[in-house]
């Protein structure tokens, strides 16, 4: 099953580390935690802060302990396909959260939510148009849920960042269910 999955941190830096993960399944079962920071972990900008709102003080109140969030995450999330918006930087946390519960480090990978939709839009029009014009319904099907993604703010807190992807996943299904096979050239008679 796929999971969209969202962390906030506490800076940019590569000293970085996760103060919160959230995910849902693509059947809309979701989970977030706040991440009570490890003895090492020691990095923290205000900058990020007042993004996302969470203060270390707050983490250190009411986080879950790292080990349990990360023991958390492999039990639930092993075996399904994890979409991130920002694979990259989401997995570099949840490597460092892994790592500092013991846990292997790659025992979850993440894959670019662009590919969940771009997968999406191709099931719905493979089989109702020619190769080329499925591939240009595509871009523009993810055009326009890019645009339309691009109108809403970003809440920068992980589950609602999570179920923005999914909402998207789902827009591109809904958009490609609708979208109309053009019609060919017509022979000259």
């Amino acid at each position: 099953m796929r999971v969209f999955l969202d962390f906030e941190a506490s800076s940019l830096s590569d000293d970085s580390y996760p103060v919160e993960v959230g995910w849902v399944f693509e059947d809309g079962r979701t989970e977030c935690h706040l991440i009570r920071p490890a003895p090492k972990w020691t990095d923290w900008d205000p900058t990020a802060e007042a993004i996302h709102g969470v203060s270390r003080a707050t983490l250190e109140a009411e986080g879950e302990p790292h080990e349990a969030v990360a023991r958390r995450m492999l039990d639930t999330l092993s075996g399904h396909e994890l979409y991130a918006s920002s694979p990259s930087w989401d997995g570099k946390w949840l490597s460092v959260l892994l790592r500092a519960a013991g846990l292997p480090r790659h025992a979850l990978r993440l894959k670019d939510s662009e590919l969940a939709f771009a997968k999406a839009a191709d099931a719905r029009l493979a089989a109702r148009m020619p190769e080329a014009e499925a591939a240009a319904a595509r871009a523009a099907i993810l055009a326009q849920a890019q645009q339309e993604r691009a109108e809403r703010p970003v809440a920068h807190r992980a589950l609602a960042d999570a179920e923005e992807e999914r909402r998207i996943w789902l827009r591109v299904q809904a958009l490609a269910e609708a979208w109309e096979p053009r019609p060919g050239p017509s022979a000259a008679t």
